[in-house]
């Protein structure tokens, strides 16, 4: 079975829009091709309860988890807001990223 193409890449700044993070925007810190799935900072937060060990002392700790690709959506580089995500082919050949609400190029 073929993985889908993910058009949300790591360091890319997104939005969460559903969900009970939504409204929350953070960096992908890690993409999970194969479950579709992105790790957003600040995004998700979970409290993981970690047992001493001779390095570390325990705790409890927060965490990000991840949230499903669908759930998340690129911010805008012009206006601020959530957009979808194009691909376009500039006059040199090569494919970049547009933002499809104002048509700008991303990274």
């Amino acid at each position: 079975m073929s993985r889908a193409k993910l058009k949300i890449k790591k360091g890319d700044k997104v939005v969460v829009i559903t969900g009970g993070s939504k409204g929350v925007e953070g960096e992908v810190l890690k993409v999970l091709t194969a479950e579709s799935k992105v790790i957003v900072q600040g995004a998700n937060i979970a409290t993981k309860h970690k047992k001493p060990t001779q390095l570390s002392p325990g705790g409890i700790e927060k965490v990000e988890r991840p949230v499903h690709i669908s759930n998340v959506a690129l911010v805008d580089p012009k206006k601020g807001g959530p957009t979808r995500v194009g691909y376009k082919t500039l006059k040199d050949g090569k494919k970049v990223r547009v933002a499809r609400k104002s048509g700008e190029t991303i990274g």
